[in-house]
């Protein structure tokens, strides 16, 4: 498990007050590797930790439509 102790967070810009969010701390990748990842309404809850070209394709996937419902 990664210690994402001075993890900054940040919400999307784009979120809104439904709580359907997720928080991202990219600044964890130069101490661990990795892109924190968390739910906005559970901020003391679990995270998860993907590598940061995982986490490029998946934002890729998102902005191409790729997992348009």
């Amino acid at each position: 498990m990664t210690d994402l102790t001075g993890a900054i967070w940040r919400t999307s810009s784009r979120s809104n007050d439904q709580g359907l969010c997720v928080e991202v701390a990219a600044n964890v990748v130069a101490a661990h590797g990795v892109v924190g990842v968390r739910d906005s309404k559970d901020r003391q809850g679990p995270t998860l930790t993907v590598s940061p070209p995982g986490w490029t394709a998946f934002v890729d996937a998102i902005r191409t439509g790729r997992f348009h419902a």
